[in-house]
Protein backbone atom coordinates (compact mmCIF):
# COMPACT_ATOMS: atom_id res chain seq x y z
CA UNK A 1 0.00 0.00 0.00
CA UNK A 2 2.86 2.30 0.91
CA UNK A 3 4.37 1.66 -2.49
CA UNK A 4 1.52 2.36 -4.26
CA UNK A 5 0.65 5.74 -2.37
CA UNK A 6 4.51 6.60 -3.39
CA UNK A 7 3.82 5.69 -7.19
CA UNK A 8 0.56 7.64 -7.69
CA UNK A 9 2.08 10.89 -5.82
CA UNK A 10 5.42 10.74 -7.70
CA UNK A 11 5.85 13.22 -10.26
CA UNK A 12 6.73 11.83 -14.23
CA UNK A 13 10.18 13.24 -14.39
CA UNK A 14 9.82 14.05 -18.32
CA UNK A 15 13.22 14.45 -19.20
CA UNK A 16 13.72 10.96 -18.26
CA UNK A 17 10.63 9.86 -20.28
CA UNK A 18 12.28 11.23 -23.43
CA UNK A 19 15.45 9.80 -22.45
CA UNK A 20 14.26 6.28 -22.51
CA UNK A 21 11.69 6.21 -25.32
CA UNK A 22 14.27 7.60 -27.69
CA UNK A 23 16.58 4.90 -26.55
CA UNK A 24 14.69 2.48 -26.51
CA UNK A 25 13.15 2.99 -30.29
CA UNK A 26 16.77 3.63 -31.47
CA UNK A 27 17.97 0.10 -29.72
CA UNK A 28 15.10 -2.25 -29.81
CA UNK A 29 11.59 -1.46 -31.26
CA UNK A 30 13.30 -0.14 -34.77
CA UNK A 31 15.20 -3.46 -35.10
CA UNK A 32 11.91 -5.20 -34.15
CA UNK A 33 10.11 -2.92 -36.36
CA UNK A 34 12.51 -3.99 -39.50
CA UNK A 35 12.08 -7.40 -38.80
CA UNK A 36 8.30 -7.01 -38.93
CA UNK A 37 8.66 -5.15 -42.39
CA UNK A 38 10.41 -7.79 -43.97
CA UNK A 39 7.20 -10.33 -43.54
CA UNK A 40 4.70 -10.16 -46.79
CA UNK A 41 1.93 -10.73 -44.18
CA UNK A 42 -1.05 -9.53 -46.70
CA UNK A 43 -4.64 -9.35 -44.91
CA UNK A 44 -6.46 -11.79 -46.32
CA UNK A 45 -8.40 -10.12 -49.00
CA UNK A 46 -5.04 -9.89 -50.35
CA UNK A 47 -3.62 -13.00 -50.40
CA UNK A 48 -5.96 -16.36 -51.09
CA UNK A 49 -3.60 -18.68 -49.67
CA UNK A 50 -2.54 -16.58 -46.38
CA UNK A 51 -3.20 -19.29 -44.42
CA UNK A 52 -0.75 -22.07 -46.35
CA UNK A 53 1.74 -19.25 -46.96
CA UNK A 54 2.40 -18.90 -43.66
CA UNK A 55 3.35 -15.18 -43.39
CA UNK A 56 1.05 -14.11 -40.90
CA UNK A 57 1.93 -17.12 -38.55
CA UNK A 58 5.54 -15.44 -39.00
CA UNK A 59 4.62 -12.13 -38.33
CA UNK A 60 3.08 -13.25 -35.28
CA UNK A 61 6.12 -15.02 -34.44
CA UNK A 62 7.89 -12.00 -35.34
CA UNK A 63 5.70 -9.58 -32.54
CA UNK A 64 6.07 -12.41 -29.80
CA UNK A 65 9.45 -12.99 -29.73
CA UNK A 66 9.96 -9.46 -29.54
CA UNK A 67 7.96 -8.98 -26.99
CA UNK A 68 9.67 -11.53 -25.11
CA UNK A 69 13.11 -10.16 -25.40
CA UNK A 70 11.63 -7.09 -24.22
CA UNK A 71 9.45 -8.28 -21.23
CA UNK A 72 7.54 -6.20 -19.19
CA UNK A 73 7.24 -7.02 -15.59
CA UNK A 74 4.53 -9.72 -15.06
CA UNK A 75 3.40 -9.20 -18.75
CA UNK A 76 1.55 -12.82 -20.49
CA UNK A 77 0.16 -13.03 -23.31
CA UNK A 78 -2.00 -15.47 -25.63
CA UNK A 79 -2.71 -16.08 -29.16
CA UNK A 80 -5.99 -16.98 -30.24
CA UNK A 81 -6.33 -18.50 -33.91
CA UNK A 82 -9.28 -21.10 -34.70
CA UNK A 83 -9.17 -22.78 -38.12
CA UNK A 84 -9.55 -20.60 -41.35
CA UNK A 85 -9.12 -17.29 -39.33
CA UNK A 86 -6.71 -15.15 -39.23
CA UNK A 87 -5.06 -14.95 -35.42
CA UNK A 88 -5.38 -12.48 -32.91
CA UNK A 89 -2.59 -11.50 -29.80
CA UNK A 90 -3.67 -10.91 -26.98
CA UNK A 91 -0.81 -9.24 -24.35
CA UNK A 92 -1.70 -8.75 -20.65
CA UNK A 93 0.19 -6.42 -18.65
CA UNK A 94 -1.60 -6.48 -14.52
CA UNK A 95 -1.13 -2.75 -13.15
CA UNK A 96 -1.40 -0.99 -9.98
CA UNK A 97 -4.27 1.20 -10.65
CA UNK A 98 -8.30 -0.36 -10.92
CA UNK A 99 -8.92 0.41 -14.14
CA UNK A 100 -8.42 -1.30 -17.23
CA UNK A 101 -7.18 0.17 -20.58
CA UNK A 102 -7.22 -1.55 -23.73
CA UNK A 103 -4.97 -0.72 -26.84
CA UNK A 104 -5.63 -1.83 -30.08
CA UNK A 105 -3.61 -2.41 -33.17
CA UNK A 106 -3.13 -4.79 -36.10
CA UNK A 107 -0.64 -6.68 -37.42
CA UNK A 108 -1.77 -7.16 -41.33
CA UNK A 109 -0.88 -5.30 -44.72
CA UNK A 110 -1.93 -3.85 -47.59
CA UNK A 111 -0.47 -5.71 -51.08
CA UNK A 112 2.96 -4.21 -52.04
CA UNK A 113 1.85 -1.51 -55.11
CA UNK A 114 3.69 -0.52 -58.09
CA UNK A 115 5.77 2.94 -58.32
CA UNK A 116 8.07 2.30 -54.91
CA UNK A 117 11.34 4.59 -55.71
CA UNK A 118 14.51 2.74 -56.88
CA UNK A 119 16.49 2.35 -53.74
CA UNK A 120 13.06 1.50 -51.79
CA UNK A 121 10.64 -1.68 -51.18
CA UNK A 122 7.84 -2.78 -49.13
CA UNK A 123 9.64 -5.43 -47.52
CA UNK A 124 12.91 -3.97 -47.51
CA UNK A 125 13.01 -1.49 -44.33
CA UNK A 126 15.24 1.40 -44.71
CA UNK A 127 15.73 4.26 -42.63
CA UNK A 128 16.47 7.82 -45.15
CA UNK A 129 15.66 11.25 -43.78
CA UNK A 130 14.89 9.95 -40.80
CA UNK A 131 11.95 7.85 -42.01
CA UNK A 132 11.25 4.19 -41.77
CA UNK A 133 10.37 2.57 -45.25
CA UNK A 134 8.33 -0.09 -45.75
CA UNK A 135 4.78 -1.60 -45.81
CA UNK A 136 3.49 -1.80 -42.43
CA UNK A 137 5.21 0.60 -40.35
CA UNK A 138 3.26 3.13 -39.76
CA UNK A 139 -0.05 0.64 -40.64
CA UNK A 140 -0.02 -0.48 -38.21
CA UNK A 141 3.00 -2.37 -37.54
CA UNK A 142 4.41 0.72 -35.06
CA UNK A 143 1.25 0.02 -32.66
CA UNK A 144 3.00 -2.79 -30.74
CA UNK A 145 6.40 -1.21 -29.97
CA UNK A 146 4.64 2.28 -29.41
CA UNK A 147 2.92 0.80 -26.32
CA UNK A 148 5.39 -1.16 -25.35
CA UNK A 149 8.11 1.39 -25.00
CA UNK A 150 5.52 3.81 -23.08
CA UNK A 151 4.50 1.00 -20.72
CA UNK A 152 8.27 0.66 -19.87
CA UNK A 153 8.99 4.18 -19.68
CA UNK A 154 6.62 4.17 -16.83
CA UNK A 155 7.49 1.20 -15.32
CA UNK A 156 11.34 2.64 -15.69
CA UNK A 157 10.20 5.06 -13.03
CA UNK A 158 8.45 2.56 -10.96
CA UNK A 159 5.19 4.97 -11.49
CA UNK A 160 1.50 3.42 -11.47
CA UNK A 161 -0.49 2.45 -14.49
CA UNK A 162 -3.66 0.51 -15.19
CA UNK A 163 -4.42 -3.09 -15.74
CA UNK A 164 -3.41 -3.11 -20.31
CA UNK A 165 -4.17 -5.27 -22.33
CA UNK A 166 -3.10 -5.23 -26.07
CA UNK A 167 -5.22 -6.50 -28.54
CA UNK A 168 -3.30 -7.18 -32.12
CA UNK A 169 -5.80 -8.14 -34.73
CA UNK A 170 -4.44 -9.50 -38.51
CA UNK A 171 -7.10 -8.97 -40.73
CA UNK A 172 -8.29 -5.01 -40.20
CA UNK A 173 -7.04 -4.22 -43.94
CA UNK A 174 -9.64 -6.81 -44.35
CA UNK A 175 -12.40 -5.01 -42.81
CA UNK A 176 -11.58 -6.87 -39.36
CA UNK A 177 -13.62 -9.86 -40.83
CA UNK A 178 -12.48 -12.15 -38.03
CA UNK A 179 -12.38 -9.70 -34.88
CA UNK A 180 -16.35 -9.68 -33.76
CA UNK A 181 -16.41 -13.71 -34.07
CA UNK A 182 -13.38 -13.24 -31.66
CA UNK A 183 -14.89 -10.46 -29.23
CA UNK A 184 -17.85 -12.83 -28.71
CA UNK A 185 -16.63 -16.48 -29.06
CA UNK A 186 -13.54 -15.24 -26.28
CA UNK A 187 -15.41 -12.24 -24.46
CA UNK A 188 -13.80 -13.72 -21.02
CA UNK A 189 -10.39 -13.31 -22.53
CA UNK A 190 -11.18 -9.70 -23.38
CA UNK A 191 -10.84 -7.21 -19.76
CA UNK A 192 -13.63 -4.96 -19.84
CA UNK A 193 -11.84 -1.20 -20.59
CA UNK A 194 -12.93 1.83 -19.03
CA UNK A 195 -10.61 3.18 -21.90
CA UNK A 196 -10.03 1.82 -25.72
CA UNK A 197 -6.73 3.74 -27.15
CA UNK A 198 -6.82 2.65 -31.01
CA UNK A 199 -3.34 3.60 -32.57
CA UNK A 200 -4.54 2.89 -36.46
CA UNK A 201 -5.35 6.69 -37.06
CA UNK A 202 -3.54 9.94 -38.44
CA UNK A 203 -2.18 12.91 -37.89
CA UNK A 204 -2.36 15.93 -39.91
CA UNK A 205 1.47 17.20 -39.17
CA UNK A 206 3.94 15.81 -37.43
CA UNK A 207 4.26 19.07 -35.26
CA UNK A 208 1.93 18.25 -32.13
CA UNK A 209 -0.35 15.41 -31.22
CA UNK A 210 -3.35 14.60 -33.33
CA UNK A 211 -6.98 13.02 -31.90
CA UNK A 212 -9.14 12.05 -33.79
CA UNK A 213 -12.45 13.10 -33.45
CA UNK A 214 -14.45 11.64 -36.07
CA UNK A 215 -14.39 9.31 -39.20
CA UNK A 216 -16.52 9.48 -42.40
CA UNK A 217 -18.61 5.92 -43.20
CA UNK A 218 -17.90 4.47 -46.56
CA UNK A 219 -20.36 2.52 -48.94
CA UNK A 220 -18.79 0.69 -52.02
CA UNK A 221 -21.52 -0.71 -54.75
CA UNK A 222 -21.60 -1.26 -58.50
CA UNK A 223 -23.69 0.79 -60.68
CA UNK A 224 -24.56 -1.55 -63.92
CA UNK A 225 -26.16 0.27 -67.28
CA UNK A 226 -27.41 -2.37 -70.19
CA UNK A 227 -28.35 -0.57 -73.33
CA UNK A 228 -28.23 -3.44 -75.58
CA UNK A 229 -27.91 -6.98 -75.64
CA UNK A 230 -24.49 -7.43 -77.56
CA UNK A 231 -22.20 -4.96 -79.29
CA UNK A 232 -22.67 -3.28 -82.68
CA UNK A 233 -20.99 -1.19 -85.16
CA UNK A 234 -21.20 2.55 -83.45
CA UNK A 235 -21.48 4.05 -86.85
CA UNK A 236 -24.71 2.34 -86.80
CA UNK A 237 -25.80 2.33 -83.32
CA UNK A 238 -25.20 6.00 -83.33
CA UNK A 239 -27.88 8.66 -82.74
CA UNK A 240 -30.58 5.42 -82.23
CA UNK A 241 -29.39 3.62 -79.02
CA UNK A 242 -28.63 5.24 -76.28
CA UNK A 243 -24.99 5.86 -74.57
CA UNK A 244 -24.23 3.39 -71.66
CA UNK A 245 -21.74 5.89 -70.41
CA UNK A 246 -23.53 8.60 -70.66
CA UNK A 247 -26.64 7.43 -68.86
CA UNK A 248 -24.27 6.56 -65.64
CA UNK A 249 -22.95 10.45 -65.78
CA UNK A 250 -26.57 11.00 -66.12
CA UNK A 251 -27.89 9.13 -63.35
CA UNK A 252 -25.08 10.54 -60.92
CA UNK A 253 -25.84 13.78 -61.76
CA UNK A 254 -29.47 13.07 -60.41
CA UNK A 255 -28.01 12.65 -57.01
CA UNK A 256 -25.01 14.64 -56.87
CA UNK A 257 -23.66 18.25 -57.89
CA UNK A 258 -20.91 18.69 -60.15
CA UNK A 259 -17.98 18.32 -57.14
CA UNK A 260 -19.69 14.77 -56.50
CA UNK A 261 -21.38 16.11 -53.67
CA UNK A 262 -24.83 13.84 -53.32
CA UNK A 263 -27.26 16.10 -52.76
CA UNK A 264 -29.98 13.04 -51.27
CA UNK A 265 -31.37 13.88 -48.03
CA UNK A 266 -29.60 10.62 -46.30
CA UNK A 267 -26.63 11.96 -46.67
CA UNK A 268 -26.35 14.92 -45.18
CA UNK A 269 -25.35 15.88 -41.38
CA UNK A 270 -25.33 18.14 -38.61
CA UNK A 271 -21.72 19.22 -37.66
CA UNK A 272 -21.69 20.08 -33.57
CA UNK A 273 -20.48 23.30 -32.66
CA UNK A 274 -17.45 21.87 -30.50
CA UNK A 275 -15.99 20.36 -34.24
CA UNK A 276 -16.75 23.42 -35.91
CA UNK A 277 -14.66 25.24 -33.36
CA UNK A 278 -11.68 22.84 -33.90
CA UNK A 279 -12.16 22.76 -37.48
CA UNK A 280 -11.44 26.43 -37.38
CA UNK A 281 -8.40 25.72 -34.98
CA UNK A 282 -7.09 23.05 -37.48
CA UNK A 283 -7.47 25.33 -40.72
CA UNK A 284 -5.37 28.05 -38.90
CA UNK A 285 -3.13 25.17 -38.05
CA UNK A 286 -2.17 23.61 -41.36
CA UNK A 287 -3.13 26.57 -43.60
CA UNK A 288 -2.53 25.76 -47.34
CA UNK A 289 -1.45 22.29 -46.16
CA UNK A 290 -4.88 20.97 -46.07
CA UNK A 291 -4.65 20.79 -49.96
CA UNK A 292 -0.85 21.25 -50.67
CA UNK A 293 0.67 18.27 -49.54
CA UNK A 294 -1.76 16.38 -52.43
CA UNK A 295 0.33 15.72 -55.73
CA UNK A 296 -2.04 17.58 -58.10
CA UNK A 297 -1.42 17.01 -61.72
CA UNK A 298 0.50 20.04 -63.30
CA UNK A 299 -2.00 22.80 -62.79
CA UNK A 300 -4.84 21.22 -60.87
CA UNK A 301 -6.20 23.22 -58.38
CA UNK A 302 -8.73 21.77 -55.56
CA UNK A 303 -12.31 22.61 -55.38
CA UNK A 304 -11.92 25.31 -53.10
CA UNK A 305 -9.21 27.62 -51.20
CA UNK A 306 -11.40 27.67 -48.35
CA UNK A 307 -9.40 25.70 -45.52
CA UNK A 308 -11.72 25.60 -43.51
CA UNK A 309 -14.31 24.13 -45.67
CA UNK A 310 -12.26 22.21 -47.50
CA UNK A 311 -11.41 20.43 -43.93
CA UNK A 312 -15.11 20.07 -43.56
CA UNK A 313 -15.47 18.71 -46.99
CA UNK A 314 -12.90 15.88 -45.85
CA UNK A 315 -14.43 15.04 -42.72
CA UNK A 316 -18.42 16.07 -42.64
CA UNK A 317 -19.90 15.84 -46.01
CA UNK A 318 -20.03 13.25 -48.15
CA UNK A 319 -18.26 12.72 -51.53
CA UNK A 320 -17.33 9.52 -54.34
CA UNK A 321 -15.36 8.31 -56.82
CA UNK A 322 -15.82 5.83 -59.40
CA UNK A 323 -12.81 3.83 -58.70
CA UNK A 324 -13.38 0.92 -61.58
CA UNK A 325 -15.16 0.36 -64.55
CA UNK A 326 -15.69 -3.03 -66.25
CA UNK A 327 -17.15 -3.26 -70.17
CA UNK A 328 -15.17 -0.35 -71.69
CA UNK A 329 -12.14 -1.63 -73.52
CA UNK A 330 -8.59 -0.19 -73.02
CA UNK A 331 -7.84 2.13 -75.51
CA UNK A 332 -5.31 -0.27 -77.38
CA UNK A 333 -7.89 -2.42 -78.31
CA UNK A 334 -10.71 -0.30 -78.49
CA UNK A 335 -12.49 -1.03 -81.86
CA UNK A 336 -15.70 1.08 -83.34
CA UNK A 337 -18.32 -0.93 -81.01
CA UNK A 338 -21.04 0.37 -79.73
CA UNK A 339 -20.91 -0.54 -75.98
CA UNK A 340 -23.76 -2.68 -74.60
CA UNK A 341 -23.33 -2.82 -71.00
CA UNK A 342 -20.80 -1.16 -68.16
CA UNK A 343 -20.63 -1.81 -64.58
CA UNK A 344 -19.10 0.79 -62.23
CA UNK A 345 -17.76 0.55 -58.68
CA UNK A 346 -18.21 3.41 -56.72
CA UNK A 347 -16.77 4.92 -53.69
CA UNK A 348 -18.85 6.96 -51.51
CA UNK A 349 -17.73 8.55 -48.33
CA UNK A 350 -20.05 9.21 -46.19
CA UNK A 351 -21.04 11.92 -42.84
CA UNK A 352 -19.85 10.69 -39.54
CA UNK A 353 -23.43 10.41 -38.11
CA UNK A 354 -24.99 9.03 -41.63
CA UNK A 355 -26.66 5.89 -41.32
CA UNK A 356 -25.16 4.02 -44.12
CA UNK A 357 -27.61 1.21 -44.83
CA UNK A 358 -30.26 3.88 -45.48
CA UNK A 359 -27.66 5.58 -47.80
CA UNK A 360 -27.08 2.49 -49.62
CA UNK A 361 -31.29 2.43 -50.08
CA UNK A 362 -31.36 5.81 -50.89
CA UNK A 363 -28.82 5.30 -54.05
CA UNK A 364 -30.73 2.21 -54.80
CA UNK A 365 -34.14 3.99 -55.26
CA UNK A 366 -32.62 6.98 -56.85
CA UNK A 367 -30.72 5.85 -59.63
CA UNK A 368 -32.81 2.44 -60.65
CA UNK A 369 -36.42 4.59 -61.34
CA UNK A 370 -37.21 6.79 -64.07
CA UNK A 371 -34.23 5.99 -66.17
CA UNK A 372 -33.41 7.08 -69.56
CA UNK A 373 -34.92 5.46 -72.54
CA UNK A 374 -35.96 2.66 -70.41
CA UNK A 375 -32.26 1.77 -69.66
CA UNK A 376 -31.26 -0.71 -67.46
CA UNK A 377 -30.14 0.61 -64.39
CA UNK A 378 -29.13 -1.59 -61.57
CA UNK A 379 -27.28 -0.85 -57.94
CA UNK A 380 -25.92 -3.51 -55.77
CA UNK A 381 -24.13 -2.69 -52.56
CA UNK A 382 -21.17 -4.21 -51.71
CA UNK A 383 -19.69 -3.20 -48.41
CA UNK A 384 -21.28 -0.42 -45.76
CA UNK A 385 -19.75 0.50 -42.72
CA UNK A 386 -21.55 4.01 -40.48
CA UNK A 387 -18.91 6.55 -39.69
CA UNK A 388 -17.63 7.07 -36.05
CA UNK A 389 -17.88 10.76 -33.99
CA UNK A 390 -16.58 10.48 -30.51
CA UNK A 391 -17.88 12.03 -27.32
CA UNK A 392 -17.45 15.96 -26.92
CA UNK A 393 -14.36 15.71 -25.13
CA UNK A 394 -14.75 17.16 -21.12
CA UNK A 395 -12.51 19.62 -19.91
CA UNK A 396 -10.40 17.58 -17.91
CA UNK A 397 -9.05 14.96 -20.73
CA UNK A 398 -8.53 17.86 -22.93
CA UNK A 399 -6.31 19.44 -20.43
CA UNK A 400 -4.46 16.00 -20.27
CA UNK A 401 -4.08 15.63 -24.04
CA UNK A 402 -2.79 19.67 -24.33
CA UNK A 403 -0.13 19.13 -21.51
CA UNK A 404 1.13 15.49 -22.80
CA UNK A 405 1.40 17.59 -26.42
CA UNK A 406 3.08 20.47 -24.96
CA UNK A 407 5.23 18.49 -23.07
CA UNK A 408 7.08 16.44 -25.74
CA UNK A 409 6.08 18.21 -28.78
CA UNK A 410 6.06 21.96 -27.49
CA UNK A 411 2.57 22.40 -28.67
CA UNK A 412 -0.69 21.76 -27.48
CA UNK A 413 -2.49 19.17 -29.43
CA UNK A 414 -5.06 19.19 -32.20
CA UNK A 415 -8.30 17.56 -33.05
CA UNK A 416 -9.41 16.78 -36.70
CA UNK A 417 -12.06 14.27 -38.09
CA UNK A 418 -10.32 11.66 -40.60
CA UNK A 419 -12.00 11.67 -44.34
CA UNK A 420 -10.94 7.57 -43.93
CA UNK A 421 -12.82 5.16 -42.33
CA UNK A 422 -11.89 2.39 -39.92
CA UNK A 423 -14.48 -0.30 -38.99
CA UNK A 424 -13.01 -1.31 -35.62
CA UNK A 425 -13.86 2.04 -34.15
CA UNK A 426 -17.53 1.56 -34.42
CA UNK A 427 -17.09 -2.25 -33.76
CA UNK A 428 -15.28 -1.31 -30.11
CA UNK A 429 -17.61 1.47 -29.20
CA UNK A 430 -20.71 -0.99 -29.54
CA UNK A 431 -18.94 -3.69 -27.77
CA UNK A 432 -17.46 -1.36 -24.84
CA UNK A 433 -19.75 1.54 -24.69
CA UNK A 434 -19.17 2.55 -21.32
CA UNK A 435 -15.90 3.24 -22.12
CA UNK A 436 -13.96 6.48 -23.27
CA UNK A 437 -12.13 6.18 -26.31
CA UNK A 438 -9.24 7.90 -28.04
CA UNK A 439 -8.31 7.25 -30.99
CA UNK A 440 -4.69 8.57 -32.71
CA UNK A 441 -1.71 7.73 -34.68
CA UNK A 442 1.57 8.60 -36.49
CA UNK A 443 0.69 8.42 -40.52
CA UNK A 444 1.27 11.80 -41.36
CA UNK A 445 1.63 13.74 -44.86
CA UNK A 446 2.98 12.14 -46.87
CA UNK A 447 3.12 8.31 -45.23
CA UNK A 448 1.49 6.80 -47.93
CA UNK A 449 -0.27 4.30 -45.57
CA UNK A 450 -1.78 1.98 -48.76
CA UNK A 451 0.65 2.96 -51.80
CA UNK A 452 4.17 3.15 -52.60
CA UNK A 453 6.84 4.75 -50.08
CA UNK A 454 5.16 3.68 -47.14
CA UNK A 455 7.30 5.62 -43.96
CA UNK A 456 6.90 5.50 -40.48
CA UNK A 457 8.76 9.31 -38.92
CA UNK A 458 10.90 8.38 -36.05
CA UNK A 459 11.04 11.67 -34.59
CA UNK A 460 7.36 11.79 -34.33
CA UNK A 461 6.93 8.47 -33.10
CA UNK A 462 9.06 8.69 -30.37
CA UNK A 463 7.46 11.70 -29.16
CA UNK A 464 4.08 9.90 -29.98
CA UNK A 465 5.36 7.59 -27.35
CA UNK A 466 6.40 9.70 -24.81
CA UNK A 467 2.73 11.53 -25.38
CA UNK A 468 1.09 7.72 -24.63
CA UNK A 469 3.39 7.04 -21.64
CA UNK A 470 1.77 10.48 -19.85
CA UNK A 471 -1.67 9.59 -20.74
CA UNK A 472 -1.65 5.72 -19.61
CA UNK A 473 0.01 6.94 -16.36
CA UNK A 474 -2.39 10.02 -15.83
CA UNK A 475 -5.64 9.29 -17.25
CA UNK A 476 -7.26 8.33 -14.31
CA UNK A 477 -5.33 9.88 -12.06
CA UNK A 478 -5.71 14.14 -13.04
Amino acid sequence: MIELLINVICAMDQNKVKSFINNFWEEKAIPGLEAFIKIPNKSPEFDDDWERNGHMDNAVQSIIDWCNNNKIKNMSYKIIKDKGRTPLILINIPGDIKKNILIYGHIDKQPEMTGWDDDLGPYQPKIKNGNLYGRGAVDDGYAIFSAFSSIKAIEKQNLSYPNIQIMLEASEESGSIDLPFYMEKYAPEIKLPDLVICLDSGCADYERLWLTSSLRGMLAGNITIKVLQEGVHSGMAGGIVPSASNILMRQLLKISDTDNILTLPEFKANIPKERIAQINETAKILGDKVFKDFPFSQKTKPLTEDNKQLIINQTWLNSYEIIGIDGIPNTVDAGNVHIPKITAKISFRLPPTCNANNAAEAIKNELEKNTPQNSLVEFTPITSNNGWHSQIEDESITKLYNKASLNYFGKECAFMGEGGSIPIINMLSEKFPQAKLLVTGVLGPDGNAHGPNEFLRIDKVVKFSCCLAEIIHKFFQD
